[in-house]
């Protein structure tokens, strides 16, 4: 069984659902979670808030993150994430709207692993999400959990 997840970090509705289809189309079939807010997603890493109790030893393999959001913006989650030994080795991908070269420069002192700016076509949209899901879940190695 494949026990690797991706977390997905987005406020949008449309996006959430594109994201879901680009990895239906290209056979990401990894389990996808996703929160709706930054603080969703604190609450999500450290079990707490609505996700009280949850196995906070079971993390995605991957992070998702849109840096505009509701609560808790993604830098603000980004330098929580990194500054966790729990969470410090997760990969985040920011996948943001944003074309503020200040973020660019925060996200990559903050350790994010990639930076990429949501092109506004669908189907361009639909294609990067596609290939990134591809790279980061066949491709791309991570060091393996310690028990």
């Amino acid at each position: 069984m494949n026990d690797k997840s991706i977390l997905l970090v987005e406020d949008n509705p449309s996006d959430v659902e594109l994201t879901k289809r680009a990895f239906k189309k290209s056979s990401v079939v990894n389990n996808l979670i996703v929160v709706n807010d930054g603080q969703e997603a604190i609450d999500y890493f450290f079990g707490t808030g609505q996700f009280e109790g949850r196995d906070t030893s079971i993390q995605p393999t991957v992070i998702l993150l849109d840096l505009k959001l509701p609560k808790i913006d993604g830098i603000t989650v980004l330098r929580r994430l990194k500054s966790d030994e729990l969470t410090r080795k997760i990969p985040v991908v920011v996948l943001t709207t944003s074309s503020e070269d200040s973020d660019l420069e925060a996200c990559y002192e903050l350790g994010v692993n990639s930076y990429i700016r949501k092109p506004v076509d669908f189907i361009q949209f639909a294609e990067v999400v596609s290939q990134l899901g591809l790279y980061w879940m066949v491709l791309n190695e991570v060091p393996p959990k310690k028990r």
